[in-house]
């Protein structure tokens, strides 16, 4: 029967060498007393700072997408003129007084009568009106003229046709629908639209200017034309020129114009060779017409 004990086997010269000169590191080790040692301090925890996380896109997409923006719809503002504006926001000015054109006086002076056929000297100025609102109105791609809805009538002398043309302009452009018409005689020297129309004389424009408390109602007549109200001269004043070129003027004009935004001032001038006031005048529209007489010239010595 076979010995199964495990037969110890005889060291090594190595390892007898190392028994007999202390060679074995393991066996030399000095030994230590581990309750003798001071406790050790507890660990702190390590603050992590936290990295952001990447957002992971989908697999379909490889580069972010921007987020579309509301789309806001915009509608396109219509063209306005300031004045519209401004003269919304204060009540218009009523005239004091009344007045009936005197039709058959328009007619014995060949002018425009209101209510009749269309005539020839009525598509005249028609043909004149229509430029003057595309001017001031900002009709197709025309800038909006400043002052454009103040028209000055001139002529360079007396009897040429201003206080005419004047008139006529004035009962066409009263037919608009769209529009109110004051006409003004600036004529201080020689005012002549009241007898032209057929109206009563009264306080006017050179009273409005010389007295800031008068009522401007007082100087203003309205006529039997629901669109065309009438401004008269008024009493002459030694310093005419003077109180015309002053801030008061334009600050009157304002005040006529205020809470109706389609008015048209038609201003009937002196002639401006043979008066100071036109030039000055001239300064407070956006407008001018120049009436030259036809078919005659002047000759001076």
């Amino acid at each position: 029967m076979n010995d199964q004990r495990k037969v110890k086997r005889p060291p090594s010269l190595l390892e007898r060498a190392a028994d007999m000169f202390g060679l074995d590191p393991a066996a030399n080790a000095p030994t230590i007393d581990v309750s003798s040692l001071p406790p050790e301090a507890p660990k702190r925890a390590k603050k992590v700072k936290a990295e952001p996380v990447a957002e992971v896109l989908p697999p379909e997409s490889a580069h972010p997408v921007a987020e579309a923006a509301p789309t806001i719809e915009t509608v396109p503002t219509p063209k306005s003129s300031p004045r519209k504006e401004i003269a919304k926001a204060a009540p218009a000015i009523v005239p004091a007084r009344q007045g009936t054109i005197d039709r058959e006086r328009l007619a014995a002076r060949g002018m425009i009568v209101p209510g009749t056929p269309v005539t020839g000297i009525s598509e005249e100025y028609r043909i004149v009106k229509r430029e003057l609102i595309r001017n001031f109105g900002g009709v197709g791609n025309r800038p909006i003229l400043p002052r454009g809805h103040r028209v000055l009538i001139a002529s360079a002398n007396p009897g040429e046709g201003k206080t005419f043309s004047a008139v006529n302009l004035a009962l066409s452009l009263a037919v608009e629908a769209d529009h109110d018409v004051l006409l003004i005689d600036a004529d201080i020297a020689k005012p002549s639209v009241l007898e032209a129309l057929g109206l009563e004389d009264g306080p006017g424009l050179m009273d409005a200017l010389a007295d800031a408390h008068l009522p401007l109602g007082d100087c203003l007549i309205q006529t039997d034309i629901p669109g065309l109200k009438v401004m008269p001269a008024g009493a002459g004043h030694m310093h005419d020129t003077e109180l015309l070129a002053s801030a008061r003027t334009d600050a009157l004009l304002a005040q006529l114009e205020q809470g109706v935004p389609g008015r048209i001032l038609i201003i009937d001038s002196p002639p401006v060779l043979a008066a100071s006031p036109a030039p000055v005048l001239a300064g407070h529209v956006g407008q001018t017409i120049k009436v030259v007489r036809g078919d005659e010239t002047l000759e001076y010595p």
